[in-house]
């Protein structure tokens, strides 16, 4: 029972002296990461930088697409996957 003891206060230690040299090592040699962000259309994310030799174009709208067939009798229910007519 006293080699249990003794053992288990050692992983302990152990476990904390990992976690303390760890997290000290993650705050002391923080650094600037100095990573580049492409662009993939015309300013597009804000502040990116153009890749030499890639033609950078406008980006394109976003359009809702309205059909006379997307409400109709078979979508009265708001296109719920069910069997059956719901009422």
């Amino acid at each position: 029972m006293r080699e249990f003891r003794s053992l288990a206060k050692l992983t302990f230690a152990g476990l904390a002296f990992s976690a303390v040299l760890g997290i000290a090592g993650v705050t002391v040699s923080s650094e600037p990461a100095g990573a580049v962000v492409y662009c993939t259309y015309v300013g597009y994310p804000a502040g990116c930088v153009a890749r030499a030799g890639v033609v950078l174009r406008p980006r394109p709208v976003a359009r809702a697409a309205v059909h006379g067939t997307t409400v109709g009798v078979a979508n009265r229910n708001g296109g719920v996957n069910r069997v059956g007519v719901r009422r």
